[in-house]
């Protein structure tokens, strides 16, 4: 079949126009004898009623009609019958309005799953698909089909000059592509085949001439379009069987399967209609289309059924395609409603034509949609505290409108009435039909102490009342700082205070001042506490504290406050530790000091235990006095006192005159504290 604006030539017209010389056509179910070749109109062959009627079978019942036609399936070629068979499918989106809407694959899918669902999705017939899959390959009745019937079903892509185009091959690519084309013949009508007088040929010889053809309909149109020929006389005469060397038979084929498994396919009094939108909205059910009776151009109404409660919907807009595609109809036959939806949960809507002539009122769907109507939805995402204010937010929608809805928030007793108004990006991402105007952040005064905090969402469209979102208790604190020292670590010099303080009325970080002794240092509580921010909602993580303190020597009394910031209340001790400190004066030791050819050395380590840094030493030989640095490497030292680190040895060398001697060593203070004698020694030179 070709593809494009070029004629399209079904697979199924090739074998009939060969194989059926040779052999008689498939048999239906039931013999085509009950027909007769005169009734056979080729202006006519199906109705548009008929042939565009997607809900003419549920899935069920499409099963329930393969199995009857293949009781006992053999299978022997590797490929069961079409009531067993079932294949992966893939996802399509939808294509324009009025035209296929989207198809969702699935895993497994079988073929009478596949048929319906592609019916639903093109607007086609199921009844058309199945005849058209048995007028193609024989597949409805094969009970023994092979690869190549299942690979080219529908002869989609398989011109009468070439081969099949590989990249329609499959049943689920078969089936959707033939109903898709169906609609693209639909949706583009100025083709060879449209509504008119338009010459058919009978065969692909040309030398077996044509005739005027007065097609009446687009049914028709779209199967010689499909299939571009009329069958001819000698063809009707024997509709079970072959006709002469002119003779083609899809079209006829489809005519007796169709009335021998369905009855008669022109069923042309009913109303006909497309559904471009059966679509939710906030609160109503959106429909558009076009709807007519073949009968007249007159508009019809459609009866609407919303979960049991009907509507009336007039068909009279301007569509000028549909006026395009059936003049004798004319254009006024479109719609486009918004009606409102019927109690919570899904909604069931089901659309009648209501017939004006001859024929009868049709069921066009009833497809069921999701609720979005009810009472009001909602969610607390939180209550916090700060101070004398409670502080509640999260959102809060109608679901029968997208304006903000009103929230009403009770704080024990007394009502406070908002709008949930505030910007929500993350609810209109996730509900992008009501848009993010639904958030709330609302703020009130409260007395100290625990309190029950309600929230309800208002009423304001449609259905439903109002209803609690939830209630939850929030304590409201105040007072002095709360707050605690988690450690006090001593340290060369000093102590490192940390911990957590807040004022609690006040999210603001607080000072902290910390003493050791009488020596004091005032700090910020501003660090990062997340565990704070957790325990105290609203307050924030900024709390945390670390302050380093000078230490005094020997025994320190460390303190803690939390300052005050805002009423009531006032500065509050977090707690008190008495701490060795490390501090004083310097600490030393002489390894050794001895004389040798006018030189007297000396050896040993000093350090000032406020400082890790080297210190000096003053060595003094008799009266006469000598500055070093004790930064000598001592790892022994670092392992005993590994807060001062290694770099606090000394060993150096004095020239001296011959004689005795006397050697003392002095360690520099630094800190707190005087310097100190670390030893002396005699020495003779």
């Amino acid at each position: 079949m070709t593809i494009g604006r070029m004629r399209v030539v079904a697979w199924g017209l090739v074998v009939a126009c060969v194989t059926a010389l040779l052999m008689p056509v498939v048999q239906p179910a039931q013999t085509a004898s009950a027909l007769s070749g005169a009734d056979f109109d080729p202006g006519s062959i199906i109705s548009d009623g008929e042939f565009f009627d997607a809900n003419a079978l549920s899935e069920a019942q499409v099963q329930a009609f393969l199995e009857s036609q293949v009781p006992n399936c053999i299978g022997a070629n590797g490929y069961t019958c079409l009531k067993n068979y079932s294949v992966d499918t893939f996802s399509r989106g939808a294509v324009e309005p009025g035209h296929c809407d989207a198809y969702t694959g699935a895993t497994n899918e079988p073929a009478s799953r596949i048929i319906f669902k592609v019916a639903q999705a093109c607007g086609i017939s199921p009844k058309v698909l199945i005849v058209t899959l048995q007028k193609e390959q024989g597949l409805v009745t094969a009970s023994s089909p092979t690869e190549r019937q299942y690979r080219v079903a529908m002869g989609y892509g398989c011109p009468d000059t070439s081969d099949c185009d590989a990249q329609f091959y499959g049943f689920y690519n078969q089936v959707y592509k033939a109903a898709w084309q169906f609609r693209q013949y639909t949706n583009y009508p100025s083709r060879q085949y449209r509504i008119g007088n338009i010459s058919v040929g009978y065969h692909p010889n040309a030398s077996c001439g044509s005739s005027i053809v007065n097609i009446r309909n687009q049914a028709t149109a779209n199967l010689y379009n499909y299939t571009p020929y009329q069958p001819n006389a000698a063809a009707l005469a024997n509709l079970g069987g072959t006709g002469d060397s002119c003779s083609s038979y899809g079209n006829r084929n489809f005519w007796v399967y169709f009335n021998n498994w369905f009855g008669s396919p022109n069923d042309s009094s009913s109303p006909i209609a497309s559904l471009d939108v059966v679509q939710a909205s906030p609160g109503t059910v959106r429909l558009a289309g076009w709807a007519f009776d073949p009968d007249t151009s007159q508009s019809i109404y459609l009866h609407v059924y919303i979960n049991g409660v009907g509507f009336q919907v007039l068909a009279g807009n301007n569509r000028p395609d549909v006026g395009a595609t059936w003049p004798s109809a004319g254009p006024y036959h479109g719609f486009d409603a918004s009606l409102p939806m019927q109690g919570e949960g899904p909604q069931t809507v089901c659309i009648y034509g209501i017939n004006l002539g001859p024929g009868q009122n049709k069921l066009f769907g009833c497809p069921v949609l999701p609720g979005m109507t009810g009472s009001p939805s909602g969610v607390i995402d939180a209550i916090t505290a700060v101070g004398d204010k409670i502080t509640v937010t999260g959102w809060v929608y109608d679901p029968d409108t997208v304006a903000s809805a009103p929230v009403h928030i009770y704080v024990d007793g007394d009502g406070y009435a908002y709008t949930a108004d505030d910007d929500r990006p993350d609810f209109g991402s996730t509900y992008p039909a009501y848009g993010p105007k639904h958030g709330y952040s609302r703020t009130m005064t409260a007395s100290p102490g625990i309190h029950n905090v309600c929230v309800y969402g208002i009423n304001i469209a449609g259905g439903g009342q109002n209803k609690q979102i939830g209630c939850r208790t929030v304590t409201v604190h105040s007072g002095s700082p709360y707050g605690v020292v988690d450690s006090v670590t001593a340290k060369p010099g000093s102590f490192t205070v940390t911990g957590w303080t807040f004022d609690p009325d006040s999210a603001a970080s607080t000072p902290v001042h910390v003493y050791a002794n009488a020596n004091g240092v005032a700090g910020a509580a501003d660090q990062s506490r997340p565990d704070v921010a957790s325990a105290y909602p609203g307050y924030g993580d900024k709390h945390g504290y670390s302050v380093t303190v000078p230490a005094s020597p020997e025994a320190n009394t460390v303190c803690a406050y939390g300052i005050d910031i805002a009423a009531p209340g006032g500065n509050r001790v977090l707690a008190c530790r008495v701490v060795q400190g490390m501090s004083g004066p310097p600490v030393g030791v002489i390894d050794s000091v001895t004389a040798s050819n006018g030189v007297i050395s000396v050896a040993g380590w000093a350090y000032d235990p406020d400082t890790a840094d080297p210190v000096p030493v003053h060595v003094y030989v008799d009266s006469s006095g000598y500055a070093f640095m004790a930064n000598r490497d001592r790892p022994d030292l670092a392992a005993v006192y590994p807060a001062y680190g290694a770099p606090h040895g000394y060993s150096e060398a004095i020239p001296s005159s011959p004689g005795s001697h006397q050697v003392c060593i002095y360690g520099i203070n630094m800190g707190p504290g005087d310097n100190k004698l670390i030893g002396c020694r005699t020495v003779i030179v």
